[in-house]
């Protein structure tokens, strides 16, 4: 999420410099919000909220989501990939469920914001959010964490961020600049985050330095979002001390003079009174073990390393670790880690052979721990699909394989390459009937319905993925395009179906139209 394509937006170049040269604190400060987890212990009623008061309608601020998440759609780094972004689900939606329950989430928020977690394949230690209930984590994050309960204190610190309207009011304070602006200089620190060198030299200047002392979270803000989000946490299932155990990798982080691979440290300093008051809400008389790991998060975790491209050499490095001197002596999690890691890195290197005996080596390892083995089912059938083998990569899906996103995905693939597509197109159907919004999935059913020789159904789904990406414009093209198909056939045409594509047409236009406008 790093390299936004500038062209897109900002079509003035000097332009875009100029912006960003002096606004550029303000992106940072909300890009990197949700990173820096401050945990802290409170009473729900000890404390109130800061309440609304915010200029920026949920509406408004939705719609200055849509725009900038368009553009976060096409950079190269973002990641949609199936086991990490369940994964991560997993942790997110019972988050949500306690934020409701404790009427933290109202029903308008619920309702209105889009609730949308896109994974970012950057190596550095950052999440963030943006206007209209989007979240973005990278890779980088999920592959430094200890445990899952670690990497559920960030979500709900940013949750609660959300829930609490801190971005709105921090937007509202700058009347003056307008949504689209403010929306362009969140991109444009995005797109400036893994260069922090580039980035402190844009605050450079008196103006840039007043807007980020008047856009940062305030520190009140910071308390709310802690108390909250440290209340969600034992109600959706998580321990409350992996705040503690995040709250320590910052401090440590500092200790070493943050490199740069920690971008929220430089929007979220720790100061000593957060410290002291983090401190002070722990049980008293009672020892706070930091939240074991688990071989499942062990094994996400060194997918987010794998998939964050560290580079050819650190991979090959990751291979060989299983046979250095140390591996006996590592603790279950870490020998998972380790042996996922393996597995995963010479697959990518093409190197299928030790793939293959490396699993060999992680499913004895994880054998009676079934998050943990379903991982490693999943590994196995994604290693023989990139070896080409794709009736091996069916026999190792787990059982339904229809139910739950990755092994659909999975299954899907080897199907087309065995030429029987027909087999899972009813269940894409459903998946999709219940997942309106996956791109991924229709851009798979537009696959399988050219497979089955039906090009009008395929150009539909085409026009659908491009449509849940706000890429509009190529969806209304698309959509045309089905019903030039479906004049030229004729007869043969399926009537139903370009009847749905007429229809969504005109939908689709009308929010193009609006797009066009807001621009």
């Amino acid at each position: 999420m790093r390299k936004i394509p500038s062209k897109a937006a900002f079509p003035d170049s000097n332009k875009r410099a100029r912006v960003r040269a002096a606004l550029a604190p303000l992106v940072l400060t909300l890009a990197c919000s949700a990173a820096g987890v401050l945990p802290v212990r409170m009473a729900h009623a000890q404390l109130p909220t800061l309440g609304d008061g915010s200029e920026l309608t949920t509406s408004g601020e939705r719609r200055l989501g849509d725009r900038i998440i368009r553009e976060l759609y096409r950079d190269p780094d973002y990641i949609d990939d199936a086991v990490l972004s369940e994964y991560v689900q997993g942790l997110w939606l019972p988050l949500m469920e306690a934020a409701r329950k404790r009427g933290e989430l109202s029903p308008e928020l619920d309702e209105r914001f889009a609730w949308e977690i896109l994974l970012g394949r950057d190596r550095t230690v950052n999440a963030f959010a943006l206007p209209g209930g989007y979240l973005g984590v990278h890779l980088g994050l999920i592959g430094v964490v200890s445990s899952r309960d670690e990497l559920a204190s960030v979500l709900a610190h940013e949750l609660s961020h959300v829930t609490q309207r801190h971005i709105s009011r921090l937007i509202a304070q700058q009347s003056k600049q307008t949504p689209l602006l403010l929306g362009a200089m969140i991109l444009g620190a995005l797109a400036a985050s893994k260069n922090p060198g580039a980035a402190q030299a844009m605050v450079v200047g008196g103006q840039a330095l007043a807007m980020q002392n008047q856009l940062n979270f305030s520190r009140d803000m910071e308390r709310e979002a802690d108390r909250i989000g440290y209340g969600l946490m034992e109600p959706a299932g998580f321990a409350p001390q992996g705040f503690v155990s995040m709250f320590d990798k910052l401090q440590q982080a500092n200790r070493i003079n943050d490199n740069g691979s920690w971008p929220y440290l430089r929007s979220h300093p720790l100061t000593t009174q957060r410290m002291a008051d983090m401190q002070s809400r722990l049980p008293p008389g009672r020892a706070q073990p930091a939240p074991a790991s688990t071989q499942e998060h062990a094994m996400a975790s060194a997918r987010a390393r794998v998939l964050s491209n560290p580079g050819v050499d650190t991979v090959r490095q990751w291979i060989a670790e299983p046979g250095s001197t140390g591996f006996a002596g590592q603790s279950a999690p870490r020998k998972a880690a380790i042996l996922y890691a393996s597995a995963l890195g010479s697959s990518q290197l093409r190197d299928a052979k030790a793939a293959r005996a490396t699993w060999v080596l992680l499913e004895a390892q994880v054998r009676g721990d079934a998050p943990a083995q379903r991982q490693a089912q999943l590994l196995k059938s994604e290693i023989e699909l990139a070896a080409g083998d794709a009736d091996a990569a069916l026999a190792a899906l787990p059982p339904g394989a229809n139910d739950r996103r990755p092994e659909l995905l999975l299954r899907t693939r080897a199907l087309l390459k065995v030429g029987r597509s027909g087999e899972v197109a009813g269940a894409l159907q459903t998946w999709i009937a219940n997942h309106p919004r996956d791109a991924t999935v229709w851009q798979l059913m537009a696959t399988v319905w050219q497979a089955n020789g039906q090009p009008l159904r395929a150009v539909r789904a085409e026009a659908e993925a491009h449509a849940t990406r706000y890429d509009y414009a190529a969806a209304v093209d698309r959509f045309k395009a089905g019903q030039d198909l479906a004049r030229r056939s004729g007869a043969s045409a399926d009537h139903f179906e370009a009847s749905i594509i007429d229809t969504r047409l005109k939908a689709v236009e009308s929010l193009l139209r609006e797009q066009t406008a807001e621009r």
